[in-house]
């Protein structure tokens, strides 16, 4: 009996020195997971959004070494009625409002600052689309009806294998995908965890075999189509999306810090969700795109990508919030009304025709109810309204 628990003791003894051993191999993988899964906790989202680079591994985008484009600031303004209480309830993070290239107003709430590197979520997607843009226009890539296979072979197989370029940029590429950020084992969810360990999205993207319709017949919000564009941008090119990013747009913007983007376990870029910079660095991108992508007497995105990426292209419902080129369209928009956005709320709005622009960011863990997104708008029009 006592040679028997002797045996039993050994085993237990190596099992616990297996398990140090390996959670000390693991420690960080183990780490950063734990980070994940308390991400959009109430008591440490606002942090978090802050410091992503606390959760996952990324790459850095320098600025580079040239001047900084000074932001203006014009006269201030009062801001409409039910503003406050609009930014209490959204858990608003950053407030930007931007008219004529002049700032007139900026505000930081819930103990953050204009240093603050904040998480873009989809409000990337946005990036990504003015990135492909300027490689088409260059004929890097022939056509956005080309089949995504012919610059991702990787893809042959998978769901994704006879959807165009066009099709994921429309967010129609009928591949089936659970994006429901409150379901553990939704496949958004899934896709974080794949980070978190170090995995590759690469290998992610592939793995999905199922499709619900015809690619190009419906539109349905699939985050991983993104994924697919910059494989593509990847494939066409030979480099990443992190150096391209950064030399055609990003350092031509005189940021005012460097930005990061969040990366998978091969060093791959977050596109669909992981650029971080400051508010006003946002604002740069933005300004430019307002601008119709020109910028101190220089064109940095195709004019003519920029209005026909922001056009409501992809097959949605009618009378629904429109999307084009991974930019959406609001529900009555005027022309030039356009903005991208990220969950939790993070939003550029941009009004051509006012020449306004604003930049919110947030913490807004209610972001999925009813009427939250159409709020967001009419609050963001009431602001440009009132200039």
């Amino acid at each position: 009996m006592r040679t028997f628990l002797k045996w039993v003791l050994r085993i237990v003894l190596m099992l616990v020195l297996a398990a140090a051993v390996v959670g000390f191999w693991k420690r960080e993988e183990i780490q950063r997971l734990m980070a994940v899964n308390s991400l959009f906790a109430e008591d440490k989202i606002v942090h978090n959004f802050s410091h992503m680079d606390e959760a996952f591994l990324k790459v850095d985008l320098p600025r580079g070494d040239g001047p900084t484009w000074e932001l203006p600031y014009g006269p201030g303004f009062d801001l409409p009625e039910g503003t406050d209480g609009w930014i209490e309830d959204r858990t608003v993070t950053s407030l930007l409002v931007m008219q004529d290239g002049q700032i007139r107003f900026e505000e930081y709430y819930l103990d953050t600052g204009p240093d603050d590197r904040r998480i873009s979520w989809s409000v990337a997607k946005s990036y990504l689309s003015s990135l492909l843009g300027i490689l088409l226009a260059e004929g890097a890539i022939d056509s956005l009806d080309d089949p995504v296979t012919k610059y991702a072979p990787d893809l042959e197989g998978s769901a994704y294998d006879g959807a165009t370029i066009r099709n994921v940029l429309n967010m129609a590429s009928g591949v089936t995908f659970n994006e429901d950020y409150l379901d553990y084992d939704s496949d958004i969810n899934r896709m974080g965890r794949v980070l978190a360990l170090g995995g590759e999205l690469d290998d992610f993207a592939a793995s999905l075999q199922d499709s619900f319709t015809t690619p190009g017949e419906t539109w349905q919000y699939v985050s991983i189509d993104t994924h697919v564009i910059g494989m593509v941008i990847r494939g066409a090119t030979g480099r990443s999306v992190a150096e391209l990013l950064t030399v055609r747009i990003l350092q031509p913007l005189g940021l005012e810090q460097d930005g990061y983007y969040v990366t998978d376990g091969a060093g791959v870029a977050f596109v669909l969700g992981g650029l971080n910079f400051t508010t006003r660095d946002f604002a740069r991108f933005g300004q430019v795109v307002l601008q119709n992508g020109s910028h101190n007497g220089q064109q940095l995105i195709p004019a003519e990508w920029i209005a026909e990426a922001v056009a409501p292209s992809a097959p949605t419902e009618a009378g629904k919030i429109g999307y084009g080129y991974q930019w959406w369209i609001p529900v009555g928009a005027h022309e030039g009304e356009f903005l991208a956005r990220g969950v939790y709320g993070q939003y550029i709005y941009f009004d051509q025709a006012r020449d306004v622009l604003i930049v919110s960011t947030g913490a807004d863990r209610n972001f999925r109810e009813a009427g939250v997104n159409e709020e967001n708008i009419e609050m963001f029009r009431k602001i440009a309204q009132s200039l």
